[in-house]
């Protein structure tokens, strides 16, 4: 079996200056960054002192908003905050409506392959959602790392169809990285353990994500990570668990199925609550705001949360036999169970695994950080950090690869779990007398008919010589590189003739479109912070005349005389009047001079509150 040599040979030409390069784990529900620094390998924080990047984004105008502050609002605005993109990732439209619950937002284009989400900012596909992420992440890096990535490795889930891998690659070539490769997350776990641990002998990597599953058998000898074999489910993971307990609540608390975004929303962000309180209690009350004033409590314990789960979690189990039958061991044969992703903090998921495998799965390294800290040892030998490194590393393709025959048949090429890079010939003939072109069609998947697999692309082979049927030998290859990416090539051995595709995946975005954008960023920077600035003063404009509005309805008849409240409502018209221009500047000294013209209302206001509190009470008692 041929071996990959990830490192780089040679030097740079100033040995003494080190590459910068980060790993990035591209998460569903959250995402991290992490570098090797001083040797050590650790993820990088915000500024603020938090390592998770929550995985939303929210489009609210001119501005975008990503992480922590996107999540804040997912509630309040659903259908513009867009949240696990990555279970949307080289999807169709079609394949969207086949996952367990479609997610809510409004797509656009239902006839389109490509999904697009309709915000008020327009119509954004997946892979530009996406991008947003990645370039907050290539942004801490930067900041953190002081100066600019000269590459970066990305994880993607072992089981990520080539639509997935290009769409991830897309997205970061979007955000302005440089993908020195796509790296199975749990062989980067691997990476991360191995070098820890120094742990020879073959393991499980279980990884269960917020939006997917893998589990990968590696075997790993002196610094060689052979990936044995490797299973899952790319739609499978935390939020599943959420949506049941969702679907648990609703039916509690009587709630119909047609519910609006926001009370769903709601519902999954109680859920995910409840879900990470059981983690550590034993029972967990839960309040639902049903909007109207009304409200639904109960509680949740943790023997009937774990009834809900169990069958999410033994669907877990379906890959990890198929992956040790695949890998041709037993479970007595492996040495230790690596716990990787944020839904394996779930105790009952630890019992479940544990019992399946027969010994206790280990934690040392923290499950949500261990992928990005792989990825950034692979991403410090791939710059040319260590140009003598020797780790090693063999990944393999997740899917049966190969082309359609007669009938509706699939000939499989490549098989799953083939070491890559790898490139597989095959040769075909013609059907009929005479015949002169012949259609590839290239597909994906373990079944035998065409129905069942997934196509990826379509070229047609031209100006074969005529013959009897079954007389031109037509050789395809089949070529897939270190990412997981495919190139096929037919060609007739007596002319040489040939015809050839690259697999990018309509699901994606072409070149042009990814230069477009790029052209696009650079040419209206300057013109994108003038609106963004302006978007934010609007809303803080609208947020004070709210306020405003709302103390008038309360108390102004009150506090205010007829003249008070007249100038007052003088400043809220002109400061409305200004909200609606385009410049920032008369916006902020509009917001400020209604701020001094309410100054005696504020405080008013605040001593009406004081006498309130304080009414029927002895000052003795504040004391």
């Amino acid at each position: 079996m041929a071996l990959l040599q990830l490192s780089e040979p040679g030097q740079s030409s100033a040995p003494h200056q080190r590459k910068l390069s980060a790993g990035i784990d591209l998460g569903t529900t959250n995402s991290l960054v992490a570098s090797v620094r001083s040797g050590k390998a650790e993820t990088l924080a915000d500024s603020e002192g938090r390592h998770l990047l929550p995985s939303v984004v929210r489009y609210i105008g001119p501005s975008i908003a990503v992480g922590y502050q996107a999540k804040a609002e997912s509630v309040r605005d659903p259908l513009n905050t867009i949240v696990s993109v990555k279970r949307l990732l080289g999807r169709s439209v079609t394949e969207l409506k086949t996952l367990g619950s479609r997610p809510p937002y409004r797509f656009s284009g239902e006839n389109r392959a490509v999904p697009r989400i309709h915000t008020v900012m327009g119509d954004f596909s997946p892979v530009e959602i996406s991008a947003e992420i990645l370039k907050s992440l290539g942004q801490r890096a930067t900041r953190t790392l002081g100066g600019e990535l000269d590459g970066v490795v990305i994880t993607v889930p072992a089981y990520f169809d080539d639509a997935q891998r290009q769409a991830t690659k897309d997205a970061a070539r979007l955000a302005g990285l440089k993908v020195l490769r796509l790296l199975n997350e749990p062989t980067a776990a691997a990476v991360a353990y191995g070098l820890d641990a120094d742990s020879d002998g073959v393991h499980a990597i279980y990884d269960l994500g917020g939006g997917t599953f893998d589990i990968s058998i590696l075997r790993l000898r002196r610094g060689v990570f052979e990936v044995m074999a490797t299973g899952g489910d790319s739609a499978l993971g935390g939020d599943d668990i959420d949506r049941v307990l969702a679907e648990w609540i609703m039916g509690q608390a009587g709630i119909s199925d047609d519910v609006d975004h926001t009370l769903r929303r709601r519902l999954l962000r109680d859920a995910c609550a409840a879900k990470e309180a059981l983690t550590e209690q034993t029972s967990c009350p839960i309040e639902l705001d049903l909007g109207d004033g009304k409200c639904w409590k109960g509680t949740l314990d943790r023997s009937q949360f774990n009834a809900l789960v169990d069958p999410i979690i033994r669907k877990t189990l379906i890959p990890c036999r198929r992956a040790l039958r695949d890998a041709g061991i037993g479970v007595q044969e492996i040495d230790n169970i690596v716990l990787v992703g944020g839904s394996t903090r779930v105790p009952r998921v630890r019992e479940l695994v544990g019992e399946f495998f027969g010994s206790h799965p280990l934690v040392d390294i923290d499950p949500d950080r261990v992928v990005a800290i792989g990825a950034a040892i692979q991403a410090d030998i791939l710059v040319g950090n260590k140009p003598g490194e020797e780790m090693l590393l063999l990944d393999v393709n997740p899917l049966s690869l190969g082309i359609e025959t007669m009938g509706g048949l699939v000939e499989k090429v490549i098989p799953r779990n083939t070491t890559i890079p790898v490139a597989r010939a095959q040769e075909f003939t013609t059907f009929k007398d005479g015949q002169t072109a012949m259609a590839i069609h290239v597909l994906q998947g373990e079944r035998e008919l065409v129905r069942d697999c997934r196509s990826l692309a379509r070229f047609e082979l031209r100006d074969i010589p005529p013959m009897v049927a079954g007389a031109a030998r037509i050789r395809v290859t089949f070529a897939v590189d270190a990412d997981g990416l495919l190139s096929v090539e037919a060609r007739e051995e007596s002319t040489g003739i040939r015809a050839s595709v690259e697999i990018k995946p309509s699901y994606g975005l072409s070149d042009g479109e990814i230069e477009s954008m790029l052209r696009d960023s650079i040419d209206h920077a300057a013109e994108d912070m003038e609106s963004r600035r302006l978007r934010e003063q609007q809303v803080e404009a609208q947020r004070v005349i709210e306020a405003l509005q709302a103390a008038l309805r309360d108390d102004g008849d009150e506090l205010l005389d007829p003249a008070e409240r007249e100038s007052i409502e003088t400043g809220l018209a002109e400061l409305k009047a200004l909200s609606v221009g385009d410049d920032h500047r008369k916006i902020k000294a509009g917001v400020q001079a209604l701020e001094e013209r309410c100054a005696f209302y504020v405080e008013r206001r605040m001593n009406a509150s004081v006498r309130k509190a304080m009414s029927g009470h002895k000052v003795e008692e504040f004391d």
